[in-house]
């Protein structure tokens, strides 16, 4: 194997005894599939990277983990993988022998066109953030810094979750007594140009 990495070898070594012909299978057909595979440690279990991270693999007390880091853009012509990883991480399940792998010749497959998305420099899209719910800031709020130029300018001049802190705390309170004590700390608060846990900033 070219490209190999002490590091597992000692990964394996300290593995329990079922996890190693397994760990060692899955190493010895990266490298049959990508021979130019570089093998590194990542998060303190081995990784295959081949311009860019490919796969992992990983052994528990019972079992056994290998998946793709693209698996959610890869073929599933064999219908073999879990594109979102099944329970104990990878996407073959919990592998606690040799038979619970597919077949050396699908797994050669999955491993040869996870080399070639890296190739391709494939990328898995990034999920869109969800837009932020708009901020609604109830009438007494408004009404309490129109009477603040001061307050008022902080507040506007504030991040979404800076003014969020500021009209949650507010609008939380229990009782209307503690509803306007908060009301006019706020006031006081951002006439000086305070956020709203000034207190925690170092």
């Amino acid at each position: 194997m070219k490209s190999t990495d002490k590091r597992i070898d000692a990964y394996i070594t300290r593995s329990a005894d079922f996890a190693k012909p397994i760990l060692n299978h899955l190493r010895k057909l990266v490298h049959k599939a990508c021979p130019d595979v570089q093998e590194t440690i990542k998060w303190g279990f081995p990784h295959f990277d081949y311009l860019g991270m490919m796969s992992s693999m990983a052994s528990f007390k019972e079992h056994c983990a290998f998946g793709f880091w693209k698996a959610a853009i890869m073929e599933d012509y064999a219908r073999q993988f879990s594109k979102t990883g099944k329970t104990g991480m990878g996407h073959f399940g919990k592998i606690t022998s040799l038979k619970d792998l597919p077949s050396d010749k699908i797994l050669l497959d999955y491993i040869k066109e996870a080399c070639r998305l890296n190739e391709a420099g494939l990328k898995i899209a990034k999920p869109k953030p969800k837009p932020k719910e708009a901020l609604v800031v109830p009438a007494f709020f408004k009404t309490a810094l129109s009477k603040n130029k001061k307050a008022q300018a902080t507040f506007d001049s504030f991040s979404y979750s800076n003014k969020k802190e500021y009209v949650q705390w507010v609008t939380e309170a229990k009782t209307e007594d503690t509803r306007k004590k908060r009301m006019a700390t706020s006031v006081e608060w951002l006439s000086e140009g305070k956020i709203r846990n000034w207190k925690y900033v170092r």
